[in-house]
């Protein structure tokens, strides 16, 4: 059987300047529709087969999208969707969602709450005990501050599968290695914890980085996961 390329973390939208404001004017260029035609060339020039949609917006109705166009692409493998985790009736949504598709996972915008022990919370611990009951994988896109409770969440469900967003975005552009590096390798202690090498560039500066920036992390988290729980995405278009 012949090898496949996936391209493990990509994004698709409707523009709306309401819903997706996280895309501000220094983005401007994301400021548009992003939707698999768009992309179709891109995977065709570098010999990527398929693509699993991660989503862009912390919204039921985001989720939803995403399937529908993975309903009619067959170039998107998986769909990585939201709930809310603190949601009473997340079990009762996520067997809803059982069987529909291509979904695989979940994610929420960790990054974006102000509360660095937000995972600990117990509603949303119950929300995401939920979501791994339900055998789901649950994405973790969160800031190095954010580390040490990832590791509490993780070791309260360790039979539940995460996996790791652009390397929980270490702030490449100063340079800062510690404590992030001593994370990492608590989190890769756990054998169902993956991690998604992407999204490195956007924290080492886009108009200022080096192949050179990179490779203490990219070492680090290889050397901590090995390859066979690394995976490749591209965050296109970001």
């Amino acid at each position: 059987m012949n090898s496949m390329i996936i391209d493990a973390h990509q994004h698709f939208w409707q523009y709306d300047p309401r819903r997706h404001a996280w895309i501000t004017d220094a983005m401007a260029l994301l400021q548009r529709d992003f939707l698999p035609a768009d992309l179709a060339p891109h995977l065709l020039q570098n010999h990527v087969d398929r693509t699993v949609a991660v989503q862009a917006e912390a919204s039921l109705r985001e989720t939803e999208f995403l399937l529908n166009l993975a309903a009619t692409s067959e170039r998107i493998a998986g769909v990585v969707g939201w709930v809310d985790l603190a949601s009473p009736t997340i079990a009762e949504q996520l067997q809803s969602f059982k069987g529909r598709g291509k979904l695989c996972g979940f994610r929420h915008v960790v990054q974006d709450e102000p509360d660095d022990r937000y995972l600990l919370r117990e509603d949303v611990m119950r929300g995401i005990g939920a979501i791994g009951d339900a055998g789901f994988t649950y994405d973790l896109l969160l800031y190095p501050r954010q580390l040490p409770a990832a590791i509490e969440l993780v070791a309260h469900f360790p039979n539940h599968k995460f996996v790791i967003d652009h390397c929980a975005k270490p702030i490449i552009k100063t340079r800062q290695f510690e404590p992030w590096a001593t994370h990492i390798r608590e989190l890769a202690k756990f054998p169902r914890v993956c991690c998604k090498l992407s999204g490195l560039i956007t924290e080492a500066g886009w108009s200022s980085w080096q192949p050179a920036d990179l490779r203490p992390y990219l070492d680090l988290v290889v050397e901590a996961f090995t390859p066979s729980r690394l995976m490749f995405g591209s965050d296109w278009p970001v």
